[in-house]
């Protein structure tokens, strides 16, 4: 039994503490929340939990393990600091907001006996798991390029940007299909509900295989997105996570190559196929993210 303490019950925290709450092979011990309020709405999902105010109180106390579900701008001190404590960490993307940050929570990571991990919840995501077997299993071919959008009207953060908040989804979907580290990032963005945090931004990544991957981000825009494209060699797949149930939508398309051709317009032919929308049991992905650090 994992005895855990979850630090942050705001909005997306409060689904830690009541993942945590229900799992079986965990005993959520302590909730940590400077908002009286906060602990309060806690309360309701896990009564028996301890309730503290401090940081500090959840480093001194058994707990093996701390879920971080704070604010950007603390994660890289904090868990650094539970690292060093001797507990496991599991911290909320994003890791740090800067690169020597992020460098020194790992090496914290490497001195402690604890297990460090980052909440990426895409990557357990039914829908995506069975687009990355799908990926792995060579159904699409080569993949040529990947594009996401993530955008909606609202929910604008004040201590980090839409690229910060949102992009991880998408990076860490998109690094796990390819296996593969990009040779060259750019992004673009424009603050126009706060000067200085860019609520929209265009992220370009160029891969040594040649692939090319675009994702799209904003606070700032008419209508709730989030989908990912993958065009591959031999097919094309839609997940749509925006979707109730349709989440992946495989289509058939693409250009056919002959193996032999006399004019010019012969070389390539448009393949036009079905579509075809697989079934995939879902699950919480939270309770997944949640079941693997606990493992």
């Amino acid at each position: 039994m994992v005895n855990v303490a979850v630090v942050g019950a705001g909005a997306w925290g409060l689904n830690h503490v009541r993942a945590y709450s229900r799992a079986h092979d965990a005993a959520l011990t302590v909730v940590c929340d400077e908002s009286k309020e906060a602990l309060v709405r806690a309360r309701g999902l896990a009564p028996h939990a301890r309730q503290v105010t401090s940081f500090a109180e959840v480093l001194s106390s058994d707990v093996d393990a701390i879920v971080l579900a704070t604010p950007a701008v603390h994660h890289a001190a904090q868990a650094c600091a539970a690292l060093e404590a001797g507990k496991s960490v599991l911290v909320e993307k994003p890791l740090a907001l800067n690169r020597a940050d992020a460098e020194a929570v790992v090496r914290a990571s490497g001195r402690s006996k604890g297990v460090l991990m980052v909440g990426h919840l895409m990557l357990f995501h039914p829908a995506f798991q069975r687009l990355k077997s799908m990926v792995g299993s060579g159904e699409l071919g080569r993949i040529l390029y990947m594009y996401a959008v993530r955008v909606n009207l609202g929910r604008v953060r004040r201590d980090e940007n839409a690229m910060w908040s949102l992009a991880p989804h998408d990076l860490s979907m998109m690094l796990a299909l390819t296996d593969d580290e990009p040779i060259s990032v750019s992004a673009r963005g424009g603050a126009y509900l706060q000067e200085g945090v860019e609520d929209v931004v265009f992220l370009s990544l160029r891969f040594a295989s040649g692939l090319l991957a675009q994702i799209q981000l904003s606070w700032l825009d008419p209508r709730k997105e989030r989908r990912l494209t993958i065009v591959g060699s031999q097919k094309m797949v839609e997940f749509d996570d925006g979707h109730p149930v349709e989440k992946l939508r495989v289509y058939d398309k693409g250009f056919d190559r002959p193996p032999s051709f006399t004019e010019f317009s012969e070389f390539l032919s448009i393949r036009n196929g079905d579509i075809h929308i697989p079934r995939v049991p879902m699950a919480e992905p939270l309770e997944l993210e949640c079941r693997h650090f606990l493992e």
